[in-house]
C-alpha cells in the first residue's frame, strides 16, 4: 500500500505588499514544521491564475489554504468559491480604513461559500498559521506532536506574577 504525502498548506496573498504580514504565517508554519508554499495571486489582476490555482490545489497535496488580502479582499471568497478546500482568510490592514474594510469583506460571505476569518494583520496571519496546523495535524502525528508542544511552551512562558 502506497503511503500519502503529508498534506501542506498554501498561503497566497493579492499583492507583494501583503508579504510583509503573511510571512509571519510562513514563520510559525516553519517553526511547527509545516510543509507550505507561498505565492501571489491577484483576484482582480490575475484572475485566470487564482482560477488555476483554486481548482488544481487538492490535486497538488494542499490540505489548507491561508489566503490574505486586502481592501476589497476578495482572494479568500473567491477560492473558496473554487476550491473544497478550508480557506482561512486573513484580513491585512489597509491605509484607508485600517483592515476593517478587509475584514467585512472576508466575514460576509453568502452561504455555502465559507471562509474562516482570523483577525486584522500580524495578529490573524499567525492564527492562520496555527489554525492551518492544527487542520493538517488531525492526518499528521508528528504535527500534532509539535504543535502540542509549541503550546506548552506558550502556556510556560505566561509569568506566575508580574516583576
Amino acid at each position: 500500500m502506497k503511503k500519502n504525502k503529508p498534506l501542506k498548506v498554501s498561503i497566497v496573498m493579492g499583492s507583494q505588499s501583503d508579504y510583509k504580514t503573511m510571512q509571519l504565517a510562513e514563520k510559525t508554519l516553519k517553526r511547527i514544521g509545516v510543509s507550505f508554499e507561498t505565492k501571489i495571486i491577484s483576484a482582480h489582476r490575475t484572475p485566470k491564475k487564482m482560477y488555476e490555482f483554486a481548482s488544481s490545489a487538492e490535486k497538488k497535496n494542499i490540505g489548507v489554504i491561508i489566503a490574505g488580502a486586502g481592501g476589497s479582499a476578495h482572494l479568500p471568497g473567491m477560492i473558496a468559491a473554487l476550491s473544497p478546500l478550508p480557506v482561512l482568510g486573513v484580513p491585512i490592514e489597509s491605509k484607508k480604513l485600517k483592515g476593517l474594510d478587509s475584514l467585512l469583506s472576508i466575514a460576509q460571505m453568502p452561504k455555502g461559500i465559507p471562509v474562516g476569518t482570523l483577525a486584522i494583520g500580524e495578529d490573524g496571519a499567525i492564527n492562520a498559521a496555527l489554525l492551518a496546523a492544527s487542520i493538517i495535524a488531525n492526518s499528521n502525528p508528528a504535527i500534532k506532536k509539535n504543535l502540542n508542544n509549541l503550546r506548552i511552551l506558550q502556556t510556560k512562558s505566561v509569568k506566575k506574577k508580574p516583576k
